[in-house]
């Protein structure tokens, strides 16, 4: 056999499901039988609006990819080969995949801020990925997983990270208050990692009254419909002040503004998404505020304590699964249903 089915990007609104060459394992590189890989809101943008980090008009430096890509970057599978100089993992290993590409003549890699490192890469984007019975990624991306954990949990290592960092740079301490704005994946799994940081107060907001109903299902304390008119007054009445930390997952004008405006002076804003357009804000209501803004991409160094919060229960990502699909469905049964349909949180693609 040489070659494979594979859900494909070719341009906006052009995914195709169609065969192509098994890829190859090459020096310190493993090769991995994909069991689950999850539609990521990267796959989606891809999908809608693309190409964004796709490399369409020039390679990409670190590998040479352009055009024609295999998405897919969130994933779980078994090691089927290892190339030359591979000695992490062995063929036969459960695994999980970290995405980012490394650049190791940045100066960021000495310091261990290797998602600083550029030109930023993601496996599945600027290189093939998990929408695939096999895929090749560099050894480092590679992470064992305990026999306890599913696959379907696997694929979910990635977002996961995402927040687990983002509540991990805000500085949330055990007892303290929280606003998540948007409910997708993203925000949801903020959510379930606030909690399991100790935060007693979680609010969310999204305009869709389905996922608000998964954040409240999953552990939010309150739920607040982001067309409200006057959200940091309601915050302000549940949490007196103010909340401590305001997650913001969904990237828009209007939720920036309003978690600013819901966080207590001295509170932190971390910006999870990905921001689509520029947004203004007050540079002098920042200072007399004492207000903390951080941008945060991806994650670093913390793929085994989030592989260990799922694995114990900490983290009950599997809550998020509302749809599993097969490969040969992917565009209408997870693309489509995902712009489509709110009540879609996370879209599992099972790869056989």
């Amino acid at each position: 056999m040489s070659t494979m089915k594979a859900a494909r990007w070719h341009a906006a609104k052009d995914i195709r499901v169609e065969e192509t060459q098994i890829p190859v394992t090459g020096k310190q590189q493993v090769k991995i039988a994909v069991q689950y890989a999850g539609i990521c809101g990267s796959d989606l943008h891809e999908y809608v609006h693309g190409p964004q980090l796709i490399p369409s008009e020039k390679p990409y430096p670190l590998n040479g990819h352009i055009g024609v890509t295999t998405l897919g970057h969130e994933f779980s599978g078994i090691v089927e080969e290892v190339g030359e100089g591979v000695n992490r993992v062995k063929k036969g290993d459960r695994v999980v995949v970290e995405p980012i590409f490394k650049n190791f003549d940045s100066p960021f890699i000495a310091n261990g801020e290797y998602n600083l490192s550029e030109p930023l890469g993601f496996v599945g984007l600027t290189s093939n990925g998990g929408f695939a019975k096999y895929t090749v990624v560099e050894d480092y991306m590679v992470h064992k997983i305990p026999d306890s954990m599913s696959f379907e949990q696997g694929a979910l290592v990635e977002p996961a990270a995402v927040a687990v960092y983002a509540v991990l740079q805000s500085g949330l301490r055990m007892g303290q208050t929280v606003l998540v704005s948007g409910a997708g994946p993203i925000g949801l799994l903020c959510v379930q990692a606030a909690i399991a940081a100790g935060a007693a107060t979680v609010i969310v907001t999204d305009i869709s009254e389905k996922r608000l109903e998964k954040a409240k299902d999953i552990g939010a304390t309150t739920i607040i419909n982001a067309a409200d008119k006057d959200i940091p007054a309601q915050v302000r009445r549940i949490t007196g002040i103010g909340v401590d930390v305001f997650l913001d997952a969904a990237g828009v004008q209007a939720s920036f503004s309003t978690g600013i405006a819901s966080l207590r002076n001295g509170g932190t804003a971390v910006l999870v998404a990905l921001f689509g357009k520029p947004v203004e804000y007050s540079a002098y209501d920042q200072v007399v505020r004492e207000i903390t803004i951080k941008g945060i991409i991806a994650y670093r160094n913390i793929f085994p304590q989030v592989i260990a919060m799922i694995d114990s229960g900490r983290m009950p990502v599997e809550k998020l699964v509302t749809s599993k699909i097969g490969l040969d469905e992917i565009v209408p049964k997870g693309f489509e249903a995902l712009v489509s349909n709110p009540s879609e949180v996370k879209i599992l693609v099972e790869i056989k």
